[in-house]
């Protein structure tokens, strides 16, 4: 008989690991702001956010076994929107283009309830390009405003190059 303490692997979704993460990131980057100013510290945050997001998307995709514009569909509809996390209006969806409108997103719902709506966009927001430059280094994306940043919606427009 084996006696080796079984192993659980517990899923959480990216809104629950963002909720566990925040808390230290601000305080983290706000305690580097009183040394190094706020803008600096941010930048410092962001290139470190943006690191950990290329290697997630190359992580991604060795996961999948496949790194195609399908599969980064599903990955925004069951990854980065479980848990109602994003309500999304899907306008193309090919094996060339994935353009949609993100028009509810409780990531910036939790920065705003926690404080920290001025740190979002670094972390989250900003992990995006790097982490679909990670997982296919094909796909571009393009994004002209967020609703972490005041807009309306956020406007993805994904194309193979």
């Amino acid at each position: 008989m084996d006696k080796t303490p079984s192993r659980q692997t517990i899923e959480i979704s990216h809104l629950q690991l963002r909720a566990i993460q925040a808390p230290i990131a601000a305080c983290l980057i706000k305690e580097f702001a009183k040394t190094v100013g706020f803008e600096k510290a941010l930048e410092v945050a962001t290139v470190a956010i943006q690191s950990d997001a290329l290697t997630a998307g190359k992580r991604m995709a060795e996961k999948l076994g496949s790194n195609t514009m399908n599969d980064l569909a599903r990955l925004v509809r069951e990854v980065w929107s479980k848990d109602a996390a994003m309500t999304i209006e899907f306008l193309v969806e090919s094996k060339q283009s994935l353009h949609f409108n993100v028009t509810r997103c409780k990531y910036a719902e939790l920065y705003q309830k926690l404080g920290i709506l001025e740190l979002g966009y670094c972390l989250s927001c900003s992990r995006d390009d790097p982490f679909v430059k990670g997982f296919n280094s094909q796909i571009q994306l393009v994004r002209t405003q967020t609703i972490m940043q005041g807009a309306a919606y956020c406007d993805f427009r994904f194309r193979m190059l």
